[in-house]
């Protein structure tokens, strides 16, 4: 039997074996074994496994164990009848319970966002934790840099972490130099190192998505943006990058900063002390959450929390996310709720820098508008926020996307909180991006041409392999 045949039904068994796999999933590599044989082998070898293990998985097992007495005391014990299934499942995932008294301000994007920002970051007195998944040398990357430049000139403690491929060009530039001369600790997550040697303990494309400040243990930034302008000049084609962007403070940011934790110790194991101390509950607040996910957490996880949530849903459901592949398990939650008469709108952009992710979202259209979803294709830039909102009660937002690489590849941070008054000024944000945007006709969809549909659910097929 020839080389290739041997490899290809070695590999094909592969697939058919293993139980961290859904169908879809394995049906989409059996295709492309068969339609591309020596470039299917080659991608599943570099491609196929979630690998995460050698000394990055090591130091990331070292720094939950670090963690988990803080983590485990950091919010409650998950009580399904007083914070709802949904916190119960989040809780399951690595440890954070809720919190209450927790307070949330929604910030305005992007010049307002960037100045409430600065303003924490010059009123830091302590210590200020930043990881970011991209880090651009532009007017709102310096900014933030001289911001942290100054703090530690006073004699703040600041920590810099910023993935290793997001924001390659970033680590190479004179502003991170100046960074480290100052006197800002710094620290890149998921380093190449010699490619060769780490693509064989995990995949090249495992990121670091987080997008996390903490100021003074006290006050967190957390939502959609990077560390870059709107204009995102990486991709200029494509802006005004439309992000969401939330100050909070309380419980729930002691949290978020043990998750920063968790990914600084990789690089700086001794440091535990310094990520602040237990905040306390603050008088009239609400109950928040944080939640971490990536590829050290049991898989599928991140998916089925977002079925999860749309299933919490009674009478309405809206949703913003740029990058929409949900695969089964999600898809099937949307129309589910959408069936038992629940209000249910995606907003997803126009225009997205990714042409894959563009032709496989349209691909779930046709199912999602018969079982009753309101589609609408934002018009105004790139639609980067990520939101989630229940019932005008509850939200979950943060930098995960709706899509393969979130559920299953990238780390990721968000939040989960319930409160009316900030869920609605959320909510008005998400009408504002409906009003720019474009109701998906239900008919149009209907009569698109077979070879249309071909075209799309082509990418869709492929996609739970990328």
């Amino acid at each position: 039997m020839p080389l290739h045949l041997l490899l290809f039904a070695a590999v094909t068994l592969r697939v058919l074996a293993r139980s961290d796999m859904l169908p879809a999933t394995r049906v989409a590599w059996i295709f492309v074994l068969l339609v591309v044989p020596a470039f299917g082998l080659a991608l599943y070898v570099f491609f196929g496994e979630v690998n995460f293990r050698g000394p990055a998985r090591a130091a990331h097992r070292a720094a939950e164990a670090a963690t988990r007495p803080f983590v485990a005391a950091s919010g409650e014990r998950p009580n399904l009848a007083r914070f709802g299934v949904a916190s119960g499942f989040a809780a399951s995932i690595n440890g954070f319970g809720p919190t209450e008294g927790n307070r949330g301000e929604l910030l305005d994007s992007p010049a307002g966002a960037r100045a409430r920002l600065i303003q924490d970051m010059d009123g830091a007195s302590q210590s200020i934790s930043v990881l970011y998944y991209i880090w651009l040398d532009d007017g709102t990357g310096r900014a933030v840099a001289e911001a942290l430049m100054r703090a530690a000139k006073r004699g703040v403690r600041c920590k810099a972490m910023v993935d290793a491929i997001g924001s390659r060009a970033f680590t190479a530039s004179a502003t991170w130099a100046d960074l480290r001369a100052a006197g800002v600790e710094t620290a890149v997550a998921l380093p190449l190192g010699n490619p060769l040697t780490t693509m064989f303990q995990r995949r090249l494309d495992l990121r670091n998505h987080r997008k996390i400040t903490v100021v003074d243990d006290r006050i967190l930034h957390c939502g959609s943006q990077n560390c870059a302008d709107a204009a995102f000049r990486v991709k200029p084609e494509f802006a005004p990058w439309v992000d969401i962007m939330v100050r909070f403070e309380g419980p729930a940011v002691r949290q978020m900063h043990l998750l920063l934790a968790q990914d600084w110790l990789c690089s700086h194991p001794d440091e535990l002390a310094h990520f602040g101390a237990e905040i306390k509950p603050l008088p009239d607040g609400f109950v928040a959450q944080a939640v971490g996910t990536g590829p050290d957490v049991r898989h599928g996880v991140t998916a089925q929390l977002f079925a999860r949530l749309i299933y919490e849903a009674r009478k309405e459901l809206i949703i913003s996310t740029p990058y929409f592949v949900p695969g089964e398990t999600v898809c099937e939650a949307l129309a589910s709720a959408a069936q038992s008469g629940v209000d249910v709108t995606l907003i997803v952009p126009h225009r997205n820098d990714s042409r894959f992710v563009a032709n496989a979202s349209r691909s779930y259209y046709p199912r999602l508008i018969a079982a009753g979803v309101k589609i609408a294709e934002y018009n105004g830039g790139l639609l980067h926020a990520k939101t989630l909102t229940i019932d005008g009660a509850t939200t979950f937002l943060g930098s995960s996307n709706m899509d393969i690489r979130s559920f299953d590849l990238n780390f990721e941070n968000d939040i989960l909180f319930s409160d009316r008054a900030l869920t609605g000024r959320i909510r008005e944000r998400q009408m504002t991006y409906l009003a720019a945007s474009t109701p998906v006709d239900p008919a149009a969809v209907k009569a698109w041409s077979i070879p249309r549909r071909i075209w799309f659910n082509a990418f869709a097929v492929v996609g739970p392999i990328l």
